[in-house]
């Protein structure tokens, strides 16, 4: 998601070959033109007259360490929205598809309670991560700034259980170049995606990016609660810190996510 400079200046040159097509009159509802449609969710210059392309990026594969806890990727996660004309700032209306991911040891490992076993069937043992926004991403020179909260899903949890919150988010720097994060952790390098333009679409593509950070905090869990008997609840918040090593300090947590990144002109996706 993080747009090196080189690539950036080939997303501004890419915006001004469709310029003439992308300075036509612009309509006012919100749905893509056919061809386009991967973009819906992206604001029009109505909504957000800063909007100069469309953003998708496509998060599909890797994996998110925090903790003790090291989960795979293996659910696509899809955050959509607008950038401005340099191809980054602020993105506008962002939206970040709730991708369940499965977590090893299940609920059973999040919280070292064993006789869980005798309560809960196979399936009710399994435990998902559910990466939601905690803020607003911004796409940076160097680095995509991604403020995040996970969002722990079993119903043994009740159904406000998470690590990070909007007020307290796990702040993701993602870079393909080299990290620079405070021991234990030593430097990583992502790698820099393949570009593609399409003339007939307007379409700019940055595919198979492997984006990473290993410098990032995790706060403690949150709203984690047991409820016994069906109407005993039991905040589990400490237990669920104790066994996944929250709150884990910058320093000790990584995150590496390959990423399939596509631009188009908001004038040619609402023409």
């Amino acid at each position: 998601m993080y747009l090196q400079k080189p690539v950036r200046l080939l997303i501004a040159a890419a915006l001004a070959v469709v310029a003439i097509a992308a300075a036509a009159p612009l309509a006012q509802a919100a749905t893509p033109a056919p061809g386009y449609s991967q973009f819906a969710g992206c604001p029009t210059k109505a909504e957000s007259p800063t909007t100069a392309a469309c953003l998708r990026s496509t998060v599909k594969g890797g994996h998110f360490q925090m903790g003790t806890k090291d989960v795979p990727i293996k659910t696509p996660m899809v955050l959509t929205g607008g950038v401005d004309e340099t191809g980054g700032g602020p993105v506008q209306k962002a939206s970040l598809t709730k991708a369940k991911q499965l977590v090893p040891g299940g609920v059973i490992g999040l919280t070292g309670l064993d006789w869980l076993v005798n309560f809960l069937s196979i399936e009710s043992l399994q435990l998902f991560a559910v990466t939601e926004l905690a803020g607003t991403p911004v796409v940076a020179e160097e680095v995509i700034t991604l403020p995040i909260k996970v969002h722990l899903v079993n119903p043994a949890l009740g159904n406000n259980c998470y690590v990070g919150s909007s007020s307290n988010p796990i702040t993701l720097n993602l870079t393909f170049n080299t990290t620079n994060p405070p021991p234990p952790n030593k430097p990583i390098t992502g790698v820099i995606p393949k570009f593609s333009f399409d003339e007939a679409t307007g379409i700019l593509r940055l595919t198979d990016g492997e984006y990473v950070d290993n410098a990032f905090a995790a706060p403690g869990a949150s709203g984690c609660v047991l409820t016994l008997f069906g109407f005993i609840p039991i905040s589990i918040n400490g237990l669920v810190n104790s066994q996944s090593g929250l709150p884990s300090p910058a320093g000790t947590n990584e995150t590496r996510q390959i990423i399939d990144i596509e631009l188009a002109p908001v004038g040619l996706v609402y023409p």
